[in-house]
């Protein structure tokens, strides 16, 4: 007779464990080019300053940008970080 196992849920309903979270920087008035390049290199590891540069005009000719996209507890420490920076953030969604 074969036994059925039932495995243990990792996440409640909602929880966002196994989706992807993405990391969203909004166009705005008062940060330059240059500041805005230079926090997304600083902050998150896989920007480099050519890519937070490419990101910036996305970010300034799209009103927005996804800058990163990943795993929850990552995307919570980006965005905490780029918001210290003073860039102005949308809030964190799951894809």
């Amino acid at each position: 007779m074969a036994q059925t196992v039932e495995l243990p849920r990792l996440g409640g309903p909602g929880s966002g464990i196994g989706r992807l979270w993405r990391v969203v920087v909004l166009n705005d008035d008062h940060n330059t080019f240059d500041h805005v390049a230079e926090s997304l290199a600083r902050v998150i590891p896989s920007v480099s300053l050519a890519d937070g540069y490419r990101l910036a005009h996305r970010i300034h000719n799209s009103g927005c940008a996804i800058v990163w996209s990943g795993p929850r507890e990552d995307a919570e420490e980006y965005w905490t970080g780029l918001d210290g920076a003073g860039l102005t953030m949308a809030p964190l969604e799951a894809s």
